[in-house]
């Protein structure tokens, strides 16, 4: 579960990276590197995704491939993992807050 939660908060600071204003080629190859690592991918696998990375910084836009690739492992990892490294709540713990309210402190 552990190692999960940890490709969930690589897998979330690849987005912010690619989503925020500095788009470090740099950090984006830190994070789809750990993750195939973690994963313990293929040499070929690990191949490919060198190889994108490098096509990638010559056309200076990200692979299509890469980003396919890490929507892969966003897809193969527990929900709720995923959900707790982005910051999202779960629904129902959401709800319990709610009805934790009385109307006399309104």
């Amino acid at each position: 579960m552990s190692g999960e939660v940890y490709q969930a908060q690589v897998l979330r600071n690849f987005f912010d990276t690619i989503t925020g204003t500095d788009r470090n080629l740099t950090r984006i190859y830190m994070c789809v590197m750990s993750l195939a690592k973690l994963r313990m991918e293929s040499p070929e696998r690990m191949t490919f995704l060198v190889d994108q990375l490098r096509k990638s910084k010559q056309k200076r836009e990200l692979s299509v491939d890469i980003i396919d690739y890490m929507c892969d492992v966003a897809r193969d990892l527990e929900l709720v993992t995923v959900q707790t490294a982005f910051g999202v709540k779960d629904i129902n713990a959401v709800t319990d807050e709610f009805s934790g309210i009385s109307l006399d402190s309104l």
